[in-house]
């Protein structure tokens, strides 16, 4: 997991961050993202691609990547952005967003699969988060933060939808949900229209 910091460290690079962002896939809520600057040469046991990991176990390094990092950040993309600009843009967005927002500059960014729109070094790494200690970390941060708005925010202001159980994402609770109570201010009306055209083709 440390691959390509410890080549860059080799480099001279010190503040390697580490970006990924969450929710890209859900049909509600913002599209979340971190940036995590981790000390050189520090290995974090556990810390993996957030999808893979449990719950309890998020919640666990959550706690260990915060205490330890140099510096991190989270940023948040709403909804009508997402549908202004497109998903893959509000992405990218929210990534620049939480990037500029560290408490110390990074030098070098380790992006899972994307292209930030900012000046420093980055590498883009196809499944950065099952394979770069940094990206990981980013993904972490990202999930539990969203999730917990999921749970605690939202969840609350729309209760009809169980988006404390599936996040948001497209399940078949979710899409019968939206099906009987229509769609709420908080999702995302791009998405929609393949969910809502196939019901109405059942008829």
């Amino acid at each position: 997991m440390l691959e390509y910091e410890r080549k860059l460290w080799e480099e001279g690079y010190a503040a390697i961050a580490g970006v990924d962002e969450v929710g890209r896939g859900c049909l509600f809520g913002d599209v979340v993202a971190a940036a995590v600057i981790l000390p050189p040469q520090l290995l974090l046991e556990g810390v993996n691609d957030s999808k893979k990991l449990s719950e309890k176990k998020r919640e666990l390094l959550y706690d260990t990547i915060t205490r330890q990092s140099l510096a991190w950040a989270v940023a948040r993309v709403d909804v009508e952005t997402i549908d202004r600009i497109n998903i893959k843009q509000a992405s990218r967005l929210a990534m620049k967003l939480a990037v500029e927002s560290l408490q110390i500059g990074a030098d070098y960014l380790l992006v899972d699969a994307e292209k930030v729109d900012l000046p420093q070094p980055q590498l883009a790494i196809i499944k950065g988060d099952a394979t770069s200690q940094s990206i990981a970390a980013a993904s972490i941060i990202a999930k539990v933060t969203r999730d917990r708005l999921c749970v605690t925010e939202w969840d609350q202001m729309y209760p009809e939808y169980g988006i404390a159980i599936h996040k948001g994402y497209a399940t078949k609770q979710h899409r019968e949900n939206l099906l009987t109570y229509g769609a709420s201010p908080l999702h995302r009306q791009s998405f929609l229209g393949k969910i809502f055209s196939e019901q109405q083709m059942l008829f």
